[in-house]
């Protein structure tokens, strides 16, 4: 297990920015990871995945553990559900699509999501009306400081919005290791309801689709929408959708009345940060080298050359903009380093 120097991370993050590691090793189990830790308790760490929901502005003076844990396996199942656990660092999208193979449902809505199994409940990634916690069961994760390994319920998680537990009161404190889902044998839930995945269905006559047909229905709106990272740096969603109190939504909904919206319980309502940011005009718009994807407003994008703090520039211009025009203030989704 080499640690390498001055290491680059251009080929690490689906940004494709250019910035170095001071130090920098591919983990592959868990018996490296604990040595690695045991062996540098003091040194600054700084744990990468698959690089997609993050945005660096600068060179990492510390040591990166990339998480390359790979497997998959059964660990439960009966008539109806079984239990699936992940190494951290499966590719998402093609541990989702072994599950669609092996006919278990519950993660199609959330095809083509970059990254890797390891990040997804830090973010509780989801798409297209599911989220991680919907089939989360729980997961090991190591702890930095004593290299003890840690399981978490998904109560103990604390889910919430593009939240968990990790991304607070546990952010850098432990690294997921593992990760077990419940999916479906059979009776599958099928969710077409959420954004055009029923429109895509139609065009191609699929009146009662599969848990296939639901997954490539996701893959071809994303793909429509959303660039390739291999061909344009990108981070997929770099704002989350603002979540308003009603009472406050309502006052604004007054001054524009054609500002689209979706209830998320009695008391809140989510707008689209991609409406808001498109009707401030900078769909499509280019600053240089950094831009915003012209078929997606949430979408920001290195064309080539861009620094992370080009993008980071973009992206406060944005909500600058966003917060006086609506008086809405929009979050980044990605992890700023």
């Amino acid at each position: 297990m080499e640690i390498l120097h001055n290491f680059s991370l251009k080929n690490y993050n689906t940004f494709g920015i250019e910035a170095s590691a001071k130090q920098f090793v591919n983990v592959q189990n868990v018996t490296d990871l604990t040595s690695i830790l045991k062996q540098n308790k003091t040194a600054k760490k700084f744990i990468l995945g698959g690089g997609s929901n993050m945005l660096l502005t600068q060179n990492i003076n510390a040591l990166v553990l990339h998480i390359d844990l790979k497997g998959k396996r059964i660990i439960q199942e009966n008539d109806d559900f079984v239990w699936v656990e992940s190494q951290a660092g499966e590719n998402w999208h093609e541990f989702v699509l072994w599950t669609i193979a092996q006919n278990f449902g519950g993660l199609e809505n959330m095809s083509l999501i970059p990254g890797n199994v390891g990040t997804t409940p830090i973010q509780n990634i989801g798409a297209y009306g599911t989220e991680i916690k919907d089939t989360f069961v729980s997961c090991k994760a190591i702890t930095i400081e004593n290299q003890e390994i840690k399981k978490f319920t998904k109560e103990e998680c604390h889910f919430g919005y593009r939240e968990s537990i990790f991304k607070n009161v546990a952010k850098d404190q432990y690294i997921i290791t593992s990760v077990v889902f419940k999916l479906t044998k059979r009776n599958h839930k099928i969710n077409t309801s959420y954004g055009d995945i029923l429109g895509e269905l139609e065009k191609n006559n699929i009146t009662n689709p599969s848990l296939k047909d639901v997954s490539n229905a996701v893959i071809a709106i994303r793909q429509s929408k959303l660039p390739d990272p291999k061909e344009l740096g990108n981070s997929g969603s770099f704002f989350k959708n603002p979540i308003l109190l009603k009472t406050d939504f309502e006052k604004i909904h007054q001054q524009f009345p054609e500002m689209k919206y979706y209830e998320v319980s009695e008391t809140e309502v989510k707008v689209p940060a991609g409406w808001l940011i498109e009707q401030a005009g900078f769909k499509g718009k280019r600053f240089g080298d950094a831009g915003i994807h012209k078929n997606q407003a949430l979408v920001l994008v290195n064309y080539g050359n861009a620094t992370g703090q080009e993008i980071l520039a973009v992206s406060k211009t944005i909500q600058d903009t966003i917060f006086k025009t609506f008086g809405i203030h929009i979050e980044a989704e990605v992890n700023v380093i």
